[in-house]
């Protein structure tokens, strides 16, 4: 027994959300471009697309992010699959990517270690752009490792997966770089209970100290870096949008040089960092 016609299930969809967001789950149920949503709005879903569509239509009323939907979102122009037990790739990360890879052209084969990987976006796309680094990649969740792994070689990059908390699994390695986009919101942040963050994992968010000022997961990174940086190497960090001054202080205060903030796209410092003399 046929479903509705297409164009009917994107009008409906677009009264309880947005149309776009109502198009781009219509796409994905029914396996279809955009050109064909315009070119054959008489097709017909099945029921069961129907009842699918249906129910990510729900979800996504209630909040439900978009890229857990679709099961996959854009950083640095690469599809990348996201789960529940992954951060949604942000564009503020951006930034971290393009200071990792300026400092790494320093080496011709730079040892590159990415703490808290979550989906492996980092490492994947500092992978791709350095392809003489050898990179490695760290998270305590092996839910997230999973992803990152699938990430990883989907789009053909080299890069070591650990499992363990920080800098456990890496023994008594050293690297000319380390990277990391670690919790860093404040526990009670009222950010949390808005704009999806509620579905996100939140081990990935924060560090869970009630009262926090979510420094505590980036004051372990620079306490900890000297041992597993080589003399020269780098530390950069992502952080939140108030906590640049904390992040270069505590850096400055732990032995870094060239401490510095560098902005994202909306200008905020949203990464710092230095080298080890």
């Amino acid at each position: 027994m046929p479903g509705e016609p297409i164009g009917d299930a994107l009008r409906r969809a677009s009264r309880r959300i947005e149309r776009v967001d109502a198009r781009l789950l219509l796409q994905h149920v029914a396996q279809c471009s955009h050109a064909d949503l315009i070119a054959h709005a008489e097709r017909e879903l099945t029921v069961e697309q129907t009842s699918r569509f249906d129910e990510l239509v729900s979800r996504r009323e209630a909040g439900e992010p978009l890229a857990y939907l679709l099961g996959s979102a854009f950083f640095h122009e690469l599809e990348f699959a996201v789960t529940p037990a992954v951060l949604i790739p942000r564009p503020d990360t951006e930034v971290l990517v393009e200071q990792a890879v300026r400092v790494a052209g320093a080496w011709p084969q730079p040892r590159i270690v990415d703490m808290g990987t979550g989906s492996g976006i980092i490492a994947t796309v500092v992978a791709r752009l350095c392809p003489g680094a050898l990179v490695s990649a760290v998270d305590v969740s092996p839910e997230a490792l999973a992803v990152a792994r699938a990430n990883a070689a989907k789009h053909g990059a080299s890069v070591r997966f650990l499992t363990g908390d920080w800098y456990a699994p890496l023994g008594v390695e050293r690297f000319e770089l380390i990277v990391s986009n670690p919790p860093y919101v404040a526990e009670g942040d009222p950010h949390l209970d808005r704009d999806g963050l509620p579905f996100e994992p939140r081990i990935a968010l924060t560090d869970g100290l009630a009262g926090g000022s979510g420094m505590a997961c980036i004051e372990r990174l620079i306490n900890g870096a000297a041992a597993h940086l080589v003399p020269g190497g780098w530390l950069l960090i992502e952080h939140g949008y108030d906590q640049s001054v904390k992040v270069r202080e505590r850096l400055v205060g732990t032995g870094f040089a060239d401490v510095a903030s560098w902005r994202d796209g909306a200008g905020i410092e949203r990464v710092s960092g230095g080298y080890l003399p």
